[in-house]
């Protein structure tokens, strides 16, 4: 596969301090930073205060294992180096390395192996869950395209739309398309399509006042925000 991966302003919380027993609390479906505390050998009390909506595409619970890696990785006597890191983040998860990492990148094989791209930043981002929409696994979403084919010809596309730094022309998600998508491009984004496997759909816009304008006017579709690039790492 060949997928680029940014970051965005819309963020969870997590505080983590050493504790003779590993316990998360704020979250009661987490796995990922409980298995990611228990990969690098930490026990501590770790809060997480959710933003991100679950199982929908944005990488909440890989941002969240991220983070957790880094803070626990801060309490060691010595630290882990970053390589490290990123083979224990790429067990927990293929997306999870990314959460580790500065500014946008070019994730590659499963997703794990990656590299920077360098795209604009100067954009806003409508996001949009729609109303009673269900995430298929994505295990599912990507054994139904297992064997498609044009895959060569779609990566030449990417190099083009990377090399000319140019959001509008990368290629469209071949896992999910929505129709919400063709909305907000109606309403002045100059690109709109489904974040991973679904079901979250993003619009990006030049102007903010479009944005807004945009998500004021989807808002009846579903649950919405108005974000903005982030530079992590």
């Amino acid at each position: 596969m060949a997928t680029v991966l940014q970051g965005i302003e819309l963020a969870d919380r997590i505080s983590l301090e050493p504790a003779p027993e590993l316990e998360v609390q704020g979250f009661a479906e987490d796995t990922l930073v409980r298995d990611a505390l228990l990969a690098i050998g930490v026990t501590a009390r770790v809060e997480i205060e959710k933003q991100i909506p679950v199982a929908v595409g944005l990488g909440g619970g890989s941002s969240d294992a991220a983070a957790a890696l880094r803070l626990a990785n801060d309490t060691l006597p010595d630290p882990l180096p970053p390589e490290r890191l990123h083979t224990i983040a790429a067990d927990l998860g293929a997306d999870v390395p990314f959460f580790l990492v500065e500014g946008p990148r070019l994730g590659e094989g499963d997703g794990s192996v990656l590299s920077p791209v360098y795209l604009p930043q100067d954009y806003s981002v409508v996001l949009v869950l729609p109303e009673g929409a269900e995430k298929r696994s994505t295990a599912v979403v990507y054994e139904a395209f297992a064997g498609a084919d044009g895959f060569q010809q779609r990566r030449a596309q990417l190099n083009e739309a990377l090399a000319a730094r140019d959001l509008a022309a990368l290629p469209s998600n071949d896992l999910a398309s929505s129709p919400l998508a063709d909305e907000l491009r109606a309403l002045g984004a100059f690109r709109a399509d489904v974040t991973g496997a679904g079901p979250a759909v993003y619009g990006l816009f030049e102007e903010r006042a479009q944005a807004e304008a945009a998500r004021e006017a989807v808002a009846s579709r579903g649950r919405t925000w108005l974000t903005a690039p982030a530079w992590y790492g």
